[in-house]
């Protein structure tokens, strides 16, 4: 699945029982491991390392199930995951890791955390999943839209618009995420477990709620945020909350939490304000 070009060599490891684990691996310096969000893949990272890699050995990993990784009967829970990155670390022999996560990979980064942090130096939240909480309501309207059979069905047109609203103004250096899904697509097979992925750990990120657990974090963490995410607050179950005040609300549970703004930005910030959060992550790492 996903075998076209990625835009570094990809080497693998092998984590828990097995699993292939493809990842991108770059620059030198302190780690800094990258986790990508739902439906994504290492290649989401590109501008971080490319932005980071002079001062950072940045290592984007493709999660279990995802892109050139093995694709097989995992259990796709948030705890299934966090163990993958363990091992992962484990097998690297990393330490004072800076573990960063993208939307879904931040909640991955969170759950990691709470299990071990010996091999933790900091977290990096881009957007992260797990600040806004949901009632069991909610969560039974999320598995009913999340149904694999459903998402198999989705014309071209939907697929294009779900990955504009990612963005506040899509960019046309990320049209290869569209390129790529469609390609996908095409091998029925592939496309058929890809889906059934997704609502795998759309049920996981729901049914292993973790803001309440925030407070146990104690590691330094930098949340990012855009100012006009379009999928964070839900629109439909949270109408009248805001970015803003989710990303307040998770971050302020973080003992050592810092919260960044981005104007202009929506949910994908290492790729719409790249320079940005480049940035942001360096002092944050390198303060003065």
């Amino acid at each position: 699945m996903q075998q076209w070009r990625y835009p570094y060599p990809v080497r693998t490891v092998e984590v828990l029982d097995g699993i292939p684990i493809a990842f991108l691996d770059e620059g030198q310096g302190p780690p800094l491991v990258l986790l990508h969000g739902l439906g994504s893949n290492a290649k989401g990272f590109w501008k971080t390392i490319e932005g980071l890699k002079s001062t950072f050995r940045c290592i984007a990993l493709d999660l279990p199930g995802y892109g050139r990784s093995g694709q097989g009967d995992y259990p796709f829970s948030m705890h299934f995951f966090a163990r993958a990155v363990q091992s992962f670390l484990a097998r690297l022999d990393l330490h004072e890791v800076t573990l960063a996560g993208h939307s879904m990979g931040g909640q991955i980064a969170l759950q990691t955390a709470l299990e071990d942090t010996s091999r933790l130096h900091s977290l990096v939240l881009l957007a992260p999943a797990g600040f806004e909480t949901f009632s069991e309501s909610h969560r039974r309207w999320f598995d009913q839209i999340y149904q694999p059979a459903l998402l198999e069905k989705l014309p071209e047109s939907q697929i294009r618009r779900n990955f504009h609203l990612n963005f506040v103004d899509f960019p046309p250096d990320a049209e290869f995420m569209i390129t790529d899904r469609m390609r996908l697509r095409e091998e029925r097979a592939a496309y058929r477990y890809f889906c059934r992925l997704q609502g795998s750990c759309v049920k996981a990120m729901l049914a292993e709620p973790i803001f309440d657990e925030l407070p146990r974090i104690e590691l330094p963490v930098l949340v990012i945020f855009g100012q006009d995410d379009f999928l964070i607050p839900n629109r439909i179950v949270h109408p009248f909350s805001t970015t803003r005040e989710i990303a307040s609300q998770g971050t302020l549970r973080l003992p050592a939490g810092e919260l960044h703004m981005l104007e202009g930005c929506g949910h994908f910030p290492q790729w719409e304000c790249a320079d940005e959060v480049n940035a942001a992550i360096k002092a944050f790492l390198n303060p003065t």
